[in-house]
């Protein structure tokens, strides 16, 4: 198309207020921080429901019976273990790889060995998606174990997705306040509407690929700095400030007066507070108030109470989810992983929707180039 051809066409810079598509999934109504998964509000589901539940609410748009439920779990029991050559894969490994592209190769990997890799079919599509939330726990807890010199542990029977990850990780069962937060994580990260990892997931999925190379570029899309990367950032912050002796709110005072971002703080879609940030931040004291260390809960607050005051800025779920998943002592570097862990449930109900009614997603650009060139000039 030439340029005078697309003179009336506006380009929207990174597709900001463009609707792509309709989705049953979820709703996200920034102006008032509301967060929806199928009709219900991210505060109902992350204090009455499991990451078990909300993954078959986002695959089939109800939250399940209990008959349905067990039948879940123990499909997620089935699947949990990796393939002996996707672990030899992960042996292979350097272990000063980026733990996102440990996953990302991993879960490419994984494709090889699944007999219903490339079957189209809505119900194979629907045991890939049980398969992939059930081993991405599992690629993760592995790589940890082997790069650390640590012997793999091989995952427990009839134990939620987030006791298993914390046992296979720590080689120990968690408690049970632990196995609730890091629960809760779960279903506060399962779905975000059409972010940039979900929307890559389902461009790739409307060529009609497979879920494998689908998920692949939906991770892909996350290990970017600008999307999944945000809690570590937080992380490094606070250690930052707890090892300079500083005081926090004097220490990011003077980091805005430089006019430094403070990270963890405002959102693309939220012009108000992100609502998963309000229920970490309850998770956090809580779990601050159990184990008796509320230094980074109260370092947070302090950041927090300085960043709203003076730059009107609202914390977004990275804020306080790097303090809740640094007390229950995970390597900074898997929380974009553990993102992931989470919202494989929505990237692959996203696939699954697309692929109803599947229209390949094909947008134009606005040629901006010159004009009217020869060779022969």
């Amino acid at each position: 198309m030439s340029k005078s051809q697309n003179k009336s066409a506006t380009p929207s810079r990174g597709l900001e207020g463009v609707i792509a598509l309709d989705t049953a999934i979820c709703d996200i109504d920034g102006t008032i921080g509301r967060l929806v998964y199928s009709g219900y509000d991210i505060r109902d589901l992350a204090r009455n429901t499991s990451f078990e539940e909300v993954a078959y609410l986002l695959w089939n748009g109800a939250l399940p019976e209990s008959h349905q439920l067990e039948h879940l779990k123990r499909s997620l029991d089935t699947e949990r273990t990796l393939p002996p050559m996707v672990k030899d894969v992960l042996a292979m490994t350097p272990e000063d790889a980026n733990p996102m592209a440990v996953l990302r190769t991993a879960v490419s990997a994984l494709a090889l060995f699944d007999g219903e890799a490339d079957d189209a079919a809505p119900a194979a599509n629907y045991r890939k998606s049980v398969r992939l939330t059930a081993r991405i726990p599992t690629i993760l807890a592995h790589f940890d174990r082997v790069r650390n010199g640590l012997d793999p542990q091989h995952p427990l029977r009839d134990r939620s997705t987030a006791a298993n990850f914390l046992y296979m990780l720590h080689g120990k069962e968690p408690s049970e306040a632990a196995e609730k937060a890091f629960d809760a994580c779960l279903v506060l990260h399962a779905e975000h509407g059409l972010n940039a990892s979900t929307f890559a997931g389902r461009v790739i999925g409307a060529t009609l690929t497979d879920m494998y190379s689908a998920i692949s570029g939906a991770i892909g899309a996350l290990k970017g700095p600008l999307h999944g990367g945000a809690n570590i950032a937080v992380m490094e912050m606070l250690f930052k400030i707890d090892r300079s002796g500083a005081d926090p709110r004097q220490w990011v005072k003077e980091k805005l007066a430089r006019k430094e971002r403070i990270m963890g703080f405002g959102h693309r879609v939220y012009k108000t507070i992100d609502p998963r940030a309000t229920i970490l931040k309850e998770m956090m004291d809580q779990m601050s108030a159990s184990d008796g260390s509320r230094k980074w809960y109260d370092m947070s607050l302090q950041i927090k109470e300085v960043v709203e005051k003076e730059k009107g800025l609202y914390p977004n779920v990275d804020f306080f989810s790097a303090s809740v998943y640094g007390t229950l002592g995970i390597p900074m570097d898997l929380f974009t992983p553990i993102f992931a862990m989470a919202r494989i449930t929505g990237w692959t109900a996203h696939l699954l929707e697309q692929w109803k009614e599947n229209r390949l997603i094909r947008p134009r650009a606005a040629y901006a180039g010159p004009a009217d060139r020869s060779t022969s000039s």
